[in-house]
């Protein structure tokens, strides 16, 4: 059967709220008591296989770190080369499939975690992420259910995109996948990502060996399942454990490699851009670079914006998931006429946050993700209050002896260019500099050079001048840009997510964009009626 196919029509999966005596709360609870009663055996997935290695690895709870959750396998190098090897002999049968059968497949995976599967990934976000219900349920269900359902619409525009014909001839455009394999290096803040880089390549043709971070895989396995039982074939996406480095140095010397899907730090995606480099030679085609790299987002208020609006934008901007957002307000500037009244209703939200595990639900905040991260941000809480540039005016306690827990903290910074007004922190750390409220304009520069990052910001202002004037000079600050909200939040379909400057290529998940990078286009001229006679009519 035959015909031009209309995709149902991509609309965002409503949220739910999880409020008390709500049935999805209770089904939630459920999901969580029961899972952390389990030790889940989680292996690799290459080929048709279920892989298992000598080296166990634990999986705990970052909120509860005596817990064991399950256990991975860590991959050796000859690992790496059988998913990459799967992946090549899946390659030309899923190339085959018709492209209305790949749309099925992630549509189908749309609805398994709508449905069926919404509470079991959402608590293992839960308690292999820290994230409290509401992050979990805008991350690891409502993302990557609109990531899956938008990224097929996205798909059937791009097919749609085909050239004009003249007379006598036909011209076409074929989207082929690219030829080889894809990499896809997924982060552990957020479900929703690790679950689109496999899943928006694989979609488009391509053939995927899938990297999750270590901190990730609790909810990497519960996706894997999902892809699996929406019917996404042997070989496709090959979920595997390895360290980073050894993984890379198999994959970035394979004369096959396609490109790569990351979503990571600056460092790692710096290191990998030169490894690719310098093997540019090995490759059957240049390889596609598509990188995510984190940020160091700002909001700027403005002298004429309402101060509590500031207030929420930087509580919730700073502090939500513990402020490991890419997209996460961590500078900030704040004009002296309206300070004062900020910090106040700042200091009294952040007093109201509670802190705890992720199963009790009145918990605002939650661990971050591990030690090596916690031990790195007790240091700059440290040694920001040692320091005469900075005073801790909020929070600036932690404990890790039950779990990663470090309290929002506010740094008042005297130097704009104190070391937390510029190095990415990736906790629930905000660093404040207040300006002179007639300072605006220079403090637009200070924003824009003070940062090696450009992936998001915001400005709040009541003045409309202001914030076009903020809109021009901050254009190459912010890949997301928001006015009177706080820099999180990216909607797939609305607000198409990504940076530039060393916040990444900015090739822009959630929309069409980023799909573009996952196809090579095949022109295709066909002449209905051959010439017989070389010869031009200005030669008579």
């Amino acid at each position: 059967m035959k015909g031009f196919y209309h995709v149902p029509v991509a609309k965002n999966e409503p949220i739910k709220q999880y409020a008390p005596g709500s049935v999805e709360r209770a089904e939630l609870q459920e999901k969580l008591k029961t899972m952390r009663a389990e030790v889940r055996d989680i292996p690799m997935y290459i080929g048709g296989e279920e892989v298992r290695t000598e080296n166990k690895v634990a999986l705990r709870p970052p909120h509860d770190h005596q817990h064991i959750l399950g256990y991975f396998y860590r991959a050796e190098k000859k690992h790496v080369n059988a998913a990459i090897e799967a992946a090549l002999a899946a390659k030309a049968q899923w190339n085959s499939l018709s492209w209305e059968q790949r749309a099925a497949i992630f549509l189908k995976a749309a609805d398994l975690i709508a449905g069926p599967y919404r509470a079991e990934l959402n608590a293992a976000t839960m308690l292999g992420q820290s994230k409290n219900a509401f992050q979990a349920e805008i991350d690891s269900a409502c993302e990557i259910i609109d990531f899956l359902r938008y990224n097929v619409q996205f798909m059937t525009q791009i097919y749609a995109m085909q050239p004009e014909s003249s007379a006598g001839m036909w011209n076409r455009t074929e989207w082929r996948p690219l030829e080889g394999f894809v990499y896809a290096l997924t982060p552990f803040n957020f479900t929703a990502i690790a679950g689109n880089l496999p899943t928006s390549c694989a979609l488009m043709g391509n053939v995927v060996v899938w990297k999750p971070a270590d901190t990730q895989v609790y909810s990497a396995h519960v996706l894997m399942k999902i892809f699996k039982a929406a019917g996404v074939p042997d070989g496709v996406i090959n979920l595997i454990y390895p360290d980073g480095p050894e993984a890379g140095e198999v994959v970035f010397n394979h004369p096959d490699f396609a490109g790569i899907h990351f979503t990571g730090s600056t460092k790692v995606f710096q290191t990998i851009w030169q490894q690719i480099g310098n093997n540019i030679h090995k490759y059957r085609s240049y390889p596609r670079i598509v990188g995510e790299t984190g940020g160091k987002d700002f909001v700027i208020a403005h002298r004429s914006a309402d101060p509590q609006a500031v207030s929420v934008a930087l509580s919730r901007g700073a502090f939500e998931y513990q402020g490991q957002k890419c997209s996460a307000a961590s500078r900030a500037y704040v004009p002296s006429n309206i300070w004062e009244t900020v910090k106040a209703s700042m200091i009294a939200d952040l007093k109201t946050m509670k802190m705890g595990p992720t199963e009790d639900f009145s918990n605002f905040i939650n661990a971050v993700i591990d030690e090596k991260s916690f031990d790195k941000l007790a240091k700059y809480i440290d040694n920001a209050k040692a320091d005469s540039n900075a005073e801790v005016i909020v929070g600036g306690n932690y404990d890790k002896s039950k779990g990663y827990f470090i309290e929002p903290t506010v740094i008042l910074a005297k130097d704009p260019k104190y070391v937390t007004m510029c190095e990415e922190l990736f906790g629930p750390v905000l660093t404040i500099y207040v300006y002179d409220e007639n300072q605006f304009e220079e403090t637009l520069d200070l924003v824009d050079s003070t940062s090696i990052y450009a992936l998001t910001g915001a400005i709040l202002a009541n003045d409309r001048y202001a914030i076009e004037l903020a809109t021009k000079k901050l254009q190459n600050a912010a890949g997301n840009f928001y006015i009177n909200d706080k820099p999180t939040g990216a909607v797939v379909g609305q607000q198409p997510f990504g940076g530039a400057r060393g916040s990444g290529t900015n090739d822009k998940a959630g929309s069409m964009i980023n799909l573009l990078r996952w196809v090579q286009p095949q022109t295709i001229k066909e002449t209905f009626v051959s010439p017989v006679d070389y010869r031009y009519p200005f030669l008579g």
